[in-house]
């Protein structure tokens, strides 16, 4: 049984899409990042990042007591060695996949968040930073649009955790207002593994779908939402305050 910590976001939806491929048992414990769920002291002993998703393998291959893993990076590739699936074990191959899955963390993602965060909730007047954030999504979902013109997936020939890590995020672009018709091979990426079985799935269960007041283009947040999401909360529970 795994424990998966979970709110509705691009990186919960990856681990969750993950957890269904791979036919694992696992336990949705929901989380409100609106309301602060992640910011208490309990989750932090999960996460001291106290950002979502984090699991708990409560039955993890090497035996022992459980174990716990944050960040959706680290996620896929322990779930992936640990089931044997998904990511090739050595060579051009794996070295690929990795490769995709840093540039997934390490660049798409952010970029896609701070894109969101100016578009969605940033107050107005903030015309810079969102020019900066837009275009710099641009520039990466081009390089993912290059990419795919020569790959049927990511990192090659066949589906993996880094097709997984990027899937969930394509689908919050189309929320910012950034259609598909400038990005065809993306398009058919996107549809060739929306119609996967584990990802239809994970994409109807109810646990994990995500609340209205996440996916809509404009988000206005009270000052506890912000203060949670953005502010002097979301800082104190870090610092243990």
């Amino acid at each position: 049984m795994i424990d998966l910590h979970y709110s509705a976001t691009p990186n919960g939806q990856k681990i969750a899409i993950m957890l269904e491929e791979i036919g694992a048992s696992y336990r949705v414990i929901p989380y409100d990042i609106f309301d602060g769920d992640q910011l208490t002291a309990e989750f932090g002993r999960i996460n001291p990042n106290h950002k979502l998703p984090a699991i708990v393998d409560q039955d993890p291959a090497e035996g022992g007591g459980p174990v716990t893993v944050f960040e959706s990076g680290a996620i896929l590739q322990y779930l992936a060695e640990k089931s044997g699936r998904f990511l090739p074990a050595l060579g051009a191959a794996r070295a690929a996949t990795l490769s995709w899955l840093t540039w997934q963390v390490a660049g798409l993602g952010p970029m896609g968040g701070q894109a969101s965060h100016f578009l969605r909730y940033a107050p107005a007047g903030q015309d810079y930073a969102t020019a900066r954030y837009t275009k710099e999504l641009n520039r990466l979902l081009t390089v993912l649009e290059r990419r795919l013109e020569k790959s049927a997936y990511i990192a090659g020939d066949d589906y993996s955790i880094a097709d997984m890590a990027i899937w969930p995020g394509r689908a919050s672009a189309f929320v910012m207002g950034m259609g598909l018709d400038d990005w065809p091979a993306m398009h058919a990426w996107f549809e060739r593994i929306r119609e996967r079985p584990a990802v239809e799935r994970a994409m109807a269960r109810d646990d994990l779908k995500a609340p209205a007041k996440y996916v809509g283009r404009h988000q206005t947040l009270d000052e506890k939402e912000w203060s949670n999401m953005f502010g002097d909360a979301n800082h104190a529970a870090v610092r243990g305050d």
